[in-house]
């Protein structure tokens, strides 16, 4: 229950808010509060009604540049400690999104949806903010042109998100992540600072400062405006590949082939057999499974598809059988989410008491990265105390490089505990050992799903001597702290709103 006190502050926030943006750009409805203080992470919680973070003051919705500047100006200069918690697309998967402070503003950029320019003379398109990744893909299929990313949230997911947390999409293997695609971009800062960095291939002018913006998750500034790179689309090239095979290492061994010769397929994955049954149970007969798609030119297209099959053959003795590319090529085709994929989701959370899907993703070197799926396997079925709880533990890579490659660690479970106890007894102890066993072996502990609130008590030990710059940016650029309070950077002891 607030305080009077408390409810008088944020009644006054609110009216200064009106000289800022028009009363239409304000929401303060009570059910919209309470759905953003936490996201996707805690759905089953908030589902139940159970969630107790504080309401955030208003949603306010910016539709230009100079009104995001404004708002963070005003929160800057407040004396109220005001958390500014960006938010455009509302697919986070680690808290980023959630609220730990009494005072906050959720600044939505969903009205800032200008799709800007499409230039394919150069390759590149300018966006604000709030597009809608589909959106944009749609229009540059109708010119014949993609966008190459391609996260489940597609349909969904907004580019100031997208860009913010450092996003991968399923093609990443060929495209790169949105790292890879970002040309330029526009920010502004706490202090009011907007800046724009320019679009050009390539430069040498010091330090990659997009790099300072890619991946901040809303701690340092807020995005407004990108320009990313745009590819040739010729879907009438693709080509799918499927084979079932006896374990993990035999499907990593063949990953680490196809890379390592230097093929750039969109997509290689090998599932393990456990998170197998869950995409393919129509034919994975209780084998592992490896997948590829080749895509883009002809020529490369044939190319590629040879090496994936020469690869292979190298390790035939731990492959099964071959899989009919339909099956893969139909599999890919329903892969997104929608609306209504979260929505059902959710909605059987609540009716069967359980919690399907959680992730936690991890990357390493090639030497490294079975000796962490196995690792971690063990431990959480030997060490976790709710594992009679578990009803589904594996893994898949599914984003490979030329040095190594990404584990995607699947658990699903049955709740049987409060549901505001949930992440406590279920995944924080299931997620600590991977993120334990992952820094261990000398690997990363988020590949691509960032660090949010939920793994922030592990920053430092991502970084180690490294933390140095990362925290020297967080004070130089937010030194009052009022940007995304809790994610990425540790909280201290005592914070009363935490997991």
């Amino acid at each position: 229950m607030e305080t009077q006190a408390l409810v008088k502050e944020k009644e006054l926030i609110v009216s200064e808010l009106k000289d800022i943006v028009s009363e239409g750009q304000i929401l303060t409805e009570h059910d919209a509060l309470y759905d953003a203080g936490a996201d996707r992470y805690r759905k089953y919680e908030k589902a139940k009604g159970k969630l107790k973070n504080p309401l955030p003051a208003a949603i306010v919705y910016p539709e230009s540049t100079e009104e995001v500047k404004a708002l963070l100006m005003y929160a800057y200069a407040n004396e109220k400690d005001i958390n500014v918690i960006p938010r455009a697309g509302k697919t986070a998967t680690e808290g980023g999104l959630e609220n730990w402070k009494d005072l906050a503003l959720v600044v939505d950029g969903s009205r800032m949806d200008k799709i800007i320019k499409i230039d394919p003379y150069n390759n590149q398109a300018t966006v604000q903010a709030g597009v809608k990744l589909q959106d944009l893909e749609d229009e540059l299929r109708k010119i014949g042109y993609t966008t190459g990313h391609s996260p489940q949230s597609k349909p969904v997911a907004m580019y100031g998100g997208l860009v913010s947390t450092r996003s991968i999409g399923q093609f990443s293997t060929l495209y790169g992540g949105i790292e890879d695609m970002v040309v330029g971009l526009e920010c502004v800062f706490p202090n009011g600072h907007v800046s724009r960095i320019k679009n050009v291939p390539r430069r040498a002018g010091g330090p990659d400062i997009r790099h300072l913006v890619i991946g901040n998750e809303g701690t340092l500034c807020y995005i407004t405006e990108v320009t990313i790179k745009i590819f040739k689309y010729q879907p009438e090239n693709n080509k799918f590949f499927g084979y079932l095979v006896n374990d993990v290492d035999t499907g990593v061994k063949v990953l680490r082939e196809v890379m390592t010769n230097g093929y750039r397929p969109s997509v290689a994955r090998t599932y393990s057999e456990e998170d197998a049954r869950q995409h393919f149970y129509h034919f994975y007969e209780d084998k592992c499974v490896l997948i590829f798609m080749a895509e883009g030119p002809k020529g490369i297209v044939e190319a590629t598809g040879q090496g994936i099959e020469e690869a292979v053959e190298k390790f035939k003795d731990g492959v099964y059988k071959k899989v009919d590319s339909k099956l893969i090529e139909d599999w890919f085709n329903n892969l997104n989410w929608t609306q209504q994929t979260i929505d059902d989701e959710v909605q059987g959370m609540i009716e069967h008491d359980r919690h399907d899907g959680y992730t936690t993703e991890i990357s390493a070197d090639w030497e490294h990265i079975t000796d962490i799926y196995h690792s971690v396997i063990h431990r959480i079925r030997t060490e976790f105390d709710r594992a009679e709880d578990i009803t589904m533990l594996g893994g898949h890579s599914s984003h490979s490089y030329i040095n190594g490659t990404n584990m995607y660690f699947v658990y699903n479970y049955d709740i049987n505990c409060a549901p505001e106890d949930e992440l406590r007894v279920y995944h924080y102890p299931i997620q600590k050992i991977i993120v334990e066993e992952a820094i261990k072996f000398g690997g990363s502990m988020c590949h691509h799903h960032g660090i949010g609130k939920y793994r922030n008590e592990w920053t430092k030990d991502e970084h180690d001597s490294a933390y140095y710059m990362l925290e020297a940016l967080k004070e130089t650029f937010d030194p009052k702290g009022i940007m995304s309070f809790g994610n990425i950077y540790p909280v201290q002891e005592g914070v009363k709103y935490q997991k």
